[in-house]
């Protein structure tokens, strides 16, 4: 996206408004519970405004996969206005949320030097959550975390680049060091990953290369927790683990991360002995920050805010004192709730429903109860572990479960086809159908943070610097 000069360098409002008249939701935010809510005011007589920093509903749970070259960044992350094209009441707006006025009832976003605001009757906060380093944000230079499409392609890079430059190493140290990957924290993400990694080693690639052995890479799964899988409980978490070991991922309990540089990362034990791993590719799955998002109502509500972020809600999902305001997904903090999918999903369409019953003049609902549908893992191919209510099911009859129930989840009967046909390819055959990684992928988040603030793309959506004379873009390279 491009923009002329005038643009980059001014601060152009816009208030968005409603020609019909009739209520004004916006809703901020394109993941699950953001999307899910937009769908279920499809017959509301509201009109709905999506405001999203990305153009695009990520299927977060499947980004190992991308990363690891199954599927395509494109078939877990359909663009939001094809999903809702044919929601008439809906509309989309491309734009980080800077901005939230509880008093004047208005939602401030901005893109490329663009700032818009959006007026509202009702407002759903969904703006999900990020990586967390625990206070060591400088961790993230080397330890890219998996919360998004960018963060994907980029390990995709690091991990495929990984192997090529190790061909071409002319040392066994280095080699050593080019075939170890670290995966830091042993929730499902991070089992995943390892999991996923240790087969694109020992399966994939194991013809690929003449100068070294990829089934030699060393795998290790690091968590400060004593179990796999804690959330699954003891059983399960026990099974993750030897089946991860039997694939030759070494899986180290108990075990703190004190530090992490380009060449590797520091450990501490249990016993208080720091050692170091030396890996060129380092991958964080430990840990969730909510949306500073969470701070500003906080501060304008009087709402307490978590150490993670998240802002305490009432039992309808709304900020105290502002019923117009509803909390969902990883940004809400209520009854210890889990931050996976299906509480931002019935958070979402609870949020919507409480909306058309008070426009309505209905009876306010119930108190939001959350309903576990349960959670699954893979571990490999044909073996994952599922925790569904008092049931729990292990290895091949676990997978299939896994399979249904990710494909009922993934928007669009197109991508539900084309991921059928990868996951044929992966899981029966021995390939891969995305390995393409490039440079960009890998070093495109490091040069822009690295021009810092005359170019932070991730907090104002364009250049900070005035534009020169000349056909300049937002960017500053030069038109073709």
């Amino acid at each position: 996206m491009t923009t002329s000069p005038e643009a980059s360098s001014a601060d152009h409002t816009a208030a968005a408004t409603s020609t019909s008249g009739r209520p004004r939701v916006v809703i901020v935010g394109s993941g699950f519970g953001g999307l899910f809510a937009a769908k279920a005011l499809k017959r509301a007589p509201v009109d709905v405004t999506v405001v999203a920093k990305t153009s695009h509903h990520l299927f977060q749970p499947l980004l190992y996969q991308v990363a690891t070259g199954i599927l395509s960044e494109g078939e877990i992350a359909p663009a939001t206005r094809e999903i809702l094209r044919g929601q008439r009441n809906a509309r989309v707006v491309l734009g980080e949320v800077t901005g939230i006025d509880l008093a004047a009832r208005t939602v401030t976003s901005t893109v490329l030097g663009r700032t818009t605001v959006h007026p509202y009757d009702e407002l759903i906060v969904a703006a999900g959550a990020g990586q967390s380093y625990f206070g060591n944000d400088h961790f993230a230079e080397f330890a890219p975390g998996m919360k998004s499409i960018d963060d994907a392609l980029e390990l995709r890079g690091r991990i495929f680049g990984a192997f090529e430059l190790a061909e071409i190493a002319t040392s066994q140290r280095e080699i050593d060091r080019l075939m170890t990957f670290v995966v830091v924290g042993a929730g499902p993400t991070g089992v995943e990953m390892a999991g996923q990694i240790a087969e694109l080693a020992r399966r994939t690639l194991r013809k690929d290369f003449r100068n070294i052995d990829t089934s030699q890479a060393r795998i290790v799964l690091l968590d400060a927790a004593p179990q796999v899988l804690p959330s699954f409980g003891e059983k399960l978490g026990d099974r993750a683990r030897r089946q991860l070991n039997g694939m030759g991922v070494e899986v180290q309990l108990g075990a703190m991360v004190t530090d992490v540089d380009a060449d590797g990362l520091e450990v501490k034990d249990p016993d208080g002995v720091i050692r170091r791993i030396p890996a060129a590719t380092k991958i964080w799955a430990a840990g969730v920050q909510a949306s500073e998002l969470g701070r500003v109502l906080g501060e304008q509500s009087g709402a307490e805010v978590d150490r993670a972020g998240r802002i305490a809600v009432l039992p309808d999902l709304t900020l105290p004192g502002h019923p117009e305001v509803h909390v969902v997904g990883d940004m809400m903090a209520l009854d210890k709730l889990p931050g996976v999918a299906q509480v931002a999903i019935q958070g979402g369409r609870y949020a919507a429903k409480s909306i058309v019953g008070r426009l309505s003049g209905k009876p306010a609902q119930p108190p939001f109860r959350y309903f576990d549908k349960g959670s699954m893992a893979t571990i490999s191919r044909f073996s994952a572990v599922a925790d569904i209510g008092r049931f729990k099911f292990e290895g091949f009859i676990a997978w299939v479960l896994w399979l249904v129930v990710h494909l009922m989840y993934i928007v669009g009967f197109k991508s539900r086809i084309t991921t059928v046909f990868h996951w044929l390819i992966s899981f029966l055959g021995r390939g891969r159908s995305q390995r393409v990684a490039t440079q960009q992928q890998v070093y495109g988040r490091l040069a822009l943070e690295q021009l810092g603030p005359d170019f932070s793309v991730a907090k104002t959506g364009g250049s900070k610097k005035p534009a020169a004379a000349g056909p300049d873009d937002a960017t500053a390279r030069r038109s073709a």
